[in-house]
């Protein structure tokens, strides 16, 4: 498990298979996505679960805890990130936040109040390719480039994986998986990256907690001013 958390919001609702061809490995796209149960579980397919199962990736938790957990994602920055972190500090609440190359490289002050206030920092690969689009050797820079400056600066070895987008395929679990990553997905998501299209914070508030479940893995785009001043 990540960690204890209380909200968390998400993006990609999109579920779509692309074949692409690579030589020896499984690499048809998958596009994460679920089906929205106001007050229950959502739900997923067989194919996702295996999926998730197989490759010990995170998505959701436990049905029996009333437990959340709450994920940023950090392609770049757009004012937000401060106050949230300054919320999340007021409340005790730790998250993980999935951060970019670019970000890593020109937002280190924030990155010091995640690492030093107790969050998690993920990899969300440097220039949030979708990985099934990339032959091994990128894959591997995109994500090993990210973890060694993380860890150069910090002394901390990046664990989890965002995969860009959500999309993924049976090859990049596989490759990433080796790696020694842990691939996290989501339980819960609304398009809350759309910075023209915000819709208030009432709006982002009722969406997600309209939808709270048991184990719920909660996406939020920290780019979202309605999800700063309704967390």
């Amino acid at each position: 498990m990540l960690f204890r958390s209380h909200i968390y919001l998400s993006f990609f609702e999109e579920d779509f298979n692309t074949p692409v061809e690579v030589s020896g490995m499984e690499n048809t796209k998958n596009g994460w996505g679920l089906k929205k149960i106001p007050g229950e579980r959502p739900e997923f397919t067989k194919g996702q679960i295996s999926s998730m199962e197989k490759y010990n990736c995170i998505y959701m938790g436990s049905e029996n805890e009333k437990v959340m957990y709450l994920t940023f994602d950090e392609g770049y920055e757009n004012g937000y990130t401060a106050a949230i972190i300054d919320t999340l500090k007021k409340h005790k609440v730790p998250a993980a936040f999935f951060v970019t190359g670019p970000y890593l490289r020109e937002h280190r002050d924030l990155i010091d109040r995640m690492v030093n206030e107790g969050h998690i920092v993920g990899n969300h690969t440097v220039n949030h390719p979708s990985l099934p689009d990339c032959d091994t050797e990128k894959i591997k820079n995109e994500i090993t480039e990210l973890s060694d400056s993380f860890n150069d600066t910090y002394g901390i070895q990046m664990k989890y994986l965002r995969p860009p987008m959500g999309e993924y395929s049976e090859r990049t679990l596989k490759i990433t998986t080796e790696m020694g990553y842990i691939n996290v997905f989501w339980s819960f998501a609304y398009r809350d990256w759309e910075t023209n299209n915000q819709k208030g914070a009432g709006y982002a508030f009722n969406e997600v907690t309209k939808n709270f479940h048991n184990g719920a893995v909660l996406l939020l785009h920290a780019v979202s001013k309605d999800n700063a001043v309704a967390l």
